[in-house]
């Protein structure tokens, strides 16, 4: 078994069998509220990072996966690519891993599992010398109403840096940046912001000016990136400590 990361209750491992795979995608299927199992072909090139809980008899109760790159210019292999026009991201000189597909069992709660989660990735990162970390962040549903002083806080304090910015590529899309006027309540704005994204904006992560509506995976999503040398020494401090 390839631990990443042990601490309580949780364990995080690397998925070391089809079998493994097998049951991230069982679990993709139940969070996500999918007719058919979720799988793709980006499943058999990417690491799956499983975290179980050991007092449920190994229950897994997380899962993500992460597309590792050698520099920028592959970008356009990754899954975002699909929905984004990554063209400004080809100068980015440094390795890169794509996070995708996370999600929480829904009958799990404890706030200790993103932390898993996200000490689990650390380790990662930090193993395989990454220098960007990105992916899509999720919103429910694809109606805009419920996000939109979400959406209002991504566009004041949030937006990619213009060196990096992704340009539309997807047919539907919802253009905050541009079409939004309001000054975001921040409380309503942050219960309506998912928690990975929260994760990610906290540690000096970025957005597109743009959000894409998924019909298909019923979804909201913005490309999120995350520079590691650019993360707070405070929040390094934080999640340097949820590995020790």
């Amino acid at each position: 078994m390839a631990l990443l990361l042990g601490k309580g209750r949780y364990r995080a491992r690397l998925a070391q069998s089809p079998q493994d795979v097998e049951a991230a995608q069982k679990l993709r299927t139940l969070a996500f509220g999918t007719d058919q199992i979720d799988r793709d072909e980006f499943d058999t090139v990417c690491a799956h990072i499983l975290v179980e809980d050991s007092r449920s008899d190994g229950r897994l109760v997380c899962c993500f996966r992460m597309l590792t790159m050698e520099h920028g210019a592959e970008v356009d292999r990754s899954y975002s690519a699909q929905f984004y026009d990554l063209s400004a991201l080809k100068g980015f000189d440094g390795r890169m891993v794509e996070m995708g597909r996370f999600c929480i069992h829904p009958e799990w709660t404890d706030p200790d599992i993103l932390r898993v989660a996200w000490g689990a990735m650390t380790n990662y990162v930090d193993q395989n010398n990454v220098k960007m970390l990105f992916g899509c962040s999720s919103f429910a549903g694809t109606e805009t109403v419920e996000y939109l002083d979400a959406f209002a806080m991504l566009k004041q304090r949030h937006l990619a840096p213009k060196r990096w910015l992704p340009r539309v590529k997807a047919p539907d899309v919802f253009k905050f940046a541009s079409r939004l006027r309001r000054r975001p309540d921040v409380k309503k704005a942050m219960l309506r912001m998912p928690p990975l994204l929260r994760t990610y904006l906290m540690m000096g992560g970025w957005v597109s000016d743009h959000a894409v509506v998924d019909r298909h995976m019923n979804t909201l999503h913005v490309f999120t990136g995350l520079e590691i040398g650019a993360i707070p020494p405070a929040r390094k401090r934080l999640l340097r400590a949820v590995v020790r």
